[in-house]
């Protein structure tokens, strides 16, 4: 199959990437389905990944890697033992790949935070190919009025959004600043908007703005004018942290309300104000029944992805205008 395989950890402008045509097609074990890929999105944390910022982390588990994680396509195969999934049906694969269902995590409904999970594009191989053969009681319909272009998004920052929202305890009446209006910024504004909060968007971008002001944010400005919104209309009871610098880090500790709470969803330092009092809140993922809720209200049109596609030989072109703060909304490799 072909697929853009991960070779070396490096700057992603000095190639780690290399896209091959040649690449063994994945193995399908009895509770397996193979996946004719349709979509995969292109997330930050897959640059994270390729440059290194990871390694903390024991991510990647292994070299070479196939990234991707947010993935819609087509059953293919099935294994010997799969009954719920039939050639063609239209499905889905989330970050999380599998869990070993027998941790504390898991037998408390925390499965995302499973200690021996395995991480779709991180410690096996993921959606960047053409093929993925992954776990069948892991595997999501995808709805039927959603494009697969459309619907890959919601894999990743669909889902981490969707529960990033419920961690933050976001209200009906809460003030919310969404900092960031990328993937998962543009999920996170819909999804407090649902919870009945009025939001506003800040991104340093006009297009990342306008994507905002259309998905409904009610206020939108850029990152120089948030201390004057702030000093005029009060400090918000919930910030969502989704860019990637530690400006906008340290301009969330200075900007959240006393007793509100700050979603980290960025690697970066946190600054302690004392004696304020307020919470720091970080979320991850999400499991099965929250990917389940997630695609159900994308289905009813509750909340809408921002995609655009390019073809997978391109990824490391698409990863290299992601790292500059090119892409509004999701960007989708198509094989």
């Amino acid at each position: 199959m072909r697929a853009q395989v991960l070779q070396r950890i490096a700057p992603i402008e000095d190639g780690p990437l290399q896209y091959s045509s040649s690449v063994e097609d994945p193995k399908v074990g009895p509770h397996d389905v193979l996946i004719k890929i349709k979509a995969c999105g292109v997330c930050h944390s897959n640059l994270h990944m390729i440059e290194g910022e990871f390694r903390v982390f024991g991510v990647p588990s292994k070299l070479p890697i196939i990234p991707g994680h947010e993935i819609t396509g087509v059953v293919a195969e099935t294994g010997a033992d799969v009954e719920k999934w039939h050639v063609g049906d239209r499905v889905g694969v989330q970050v999380l790949y599998e869990a070993c269902g027998t941790c504390e995590f898991c037998l408390t409904g925390r499965e995302q935070l499973c200690v021996n999970k395995k991480v779709t594009g991180e410690t096996v191989d993921g959606g960047y190919a053409e093929l993925i053969a992954v776990p069948s009681d892991f595997v999501y319909a995808v709805p039927e009025n959603l494009h697969a272009e459309e619907a890959a998004p919601l894999f990743c920052p669909g889902v981490t959004a969707y529960r990033a929202v419920k961690r933050a305890d976001v209200r009906m009446g809460n003030k919310v600043i969404v900092l960031g209006v990328g993937g998962v910024g543009h999920m996170s504004l819909q999804f407090a908007k649902l919870a009945g909060a009025e939001v506003v968007a800040v991104d340093r971008s006009p297009g990342a703005l306008e994507l905002a002001r259309d998905l409904g944010a009610d206020v939108v400005i850029p990152p120089a004018e948030l201390d004057e919104h702030v000093s005029k209309y009060g400090k918000p009871d919930v910030i969502f942290v989704h860019a990637p610098a530690q400006p906008a880090i340290d301009q969330a500790f200075k900007s959240i309300k006393r007793g509100g709470t700050v979603l980290m969803a960025v690697l970066g330092k946190i600054s302690v104000v004392f004696p304020e009092e307020y919470s720091v809140v970080t979320s991850v993922i999400g499991t099965r029944s929250d990917m389940l809720e997630t695609l159900k209200l994308a289905a009813m049109g509750k909340v809408k992805v921002k995609a655009k596609s390019f073809p997978l030989s391109e990824a490391s072109l698409i990863l290299e205008r992601l790292k500059r703060g090119e892409i509004a909304g999701r960007a989708v490799l198509v094989p």
